[in-house]
């Protein structure tokens, strides 16, 4: 009986028998009101359990809808490089025209590295980032700061990115971007993210000093916009990063194409 629903049905049981109960003692009432009190007797057993079942429809219906909001997604997160930006450094590295020794060498000194990563948490300016790729391989100085310096290059639009963030806004939906991203880059290619009017909040790794995957990035963007975990969908391309995500209550998307991603997100409601 510790149970609140129980109780209340208890109380609503007790309740409908006495009322039921009513008309046979005021069948044999005597006195000018027995008739008038056995008929509103009758009355009342009509109306109570239509009443009782009205409150009882009400309050489940009332319960469904709050458990499918509470469960509803209303924010949708989006990773930059690899969702909304190609991020095509291969092909970037490869229009140098390098030997294949000398392409593996550079790549290794620079976007395989994990000064890369670093880069985009930005703890130092960039031209410490930059010592530290020439130091990866000094034999290749040159030609290591020549890469980098047009590093931002490796990323363009998307072509579905404007057209599908425009979609959802259009549908209720906010959202919001999470993403690593190194000062220097993202100073060159701010200007060709045209999803960025669309979206309620950015949160990029190199202004918080804070990287995917670890938590603190992740709820900076919730405490600053005061989103709800469980309301939230975040797509990224990284596993590790689904994963630092799906730690935190927040649904996650692997990403690996458009079409995936919008198949993935109509299985969870997001159309």
């Amino acid at each position: 009986m510790k149970n609140p629903k129980r109780i209340l049905a208890l109380l609503a049981v007790i309740l409908l028998l006495a009322v039921c109960a009513m008309p046979m003692v005021f069948a044999f009432g005597k006195g000018e009101n027995a008739g008038n009190l056995f008929r509103l007797s009758i009355g009342l057993v009509i109306a109570v359990p239509v009443l009782a079942y009205i409150c009882m429809m009400a309050v489940k219906l009332w319960g469904n809808k709050r458990e499918k909001d509470e469960g509803m997604i209303k924010n949708v997160i989006f990773d930059v490089g690899n969702v909304l930006l190609s991020y095509d450094w291969e092909d970037y590295l490869a229009s140098f025209g390098f030997s294949q020794e000398v392409y593996e060498k550079i790549a290794d000194a620079t976007f395989r590295s994990q000064t890369w990563v670093q880069r985009d948490k930005g703890d130092f300016d960039e031209e410490t980032y930059r010592r530290e790729f020439v130091e990866n391989a000094p034999e290749y100085e040159k030609e290591i700061l020549e890469v980098i310096e047009g590093s931002w290059k490796c990323l363009s639009l998307k072509e579905y990115a404007v057209s599908w963030v425009k979609y959802l806004r259009s549908q209720g939906y906010h959202l919001y971007v999470l993403s690593n991203y190194c000062a220097y880059i993202l100073e060159k290619t701010e200007k060709i993210m045209g999803f960025l009017p669309y979206m309620d909040g950015v949160v990029f790794s190199c202004r918080e000093k804070q990287i995917k995957p670890y938590p603190e990035i992740y709820n900076t963007l919730l405490d600053r916009y005061h989103l709800k975990s469980g309301e939230c969908v975040f797509l990224d391309d990284t596993l590790a990063n689904c994963t630092g995500a799906q730690d935190l209550g927040i649904r996650a998307i692997h990403f690996t194409s458009f079409e995936q991603a919008v198949r993935e997100l109509e299985s969870i409601g997001v159309k």
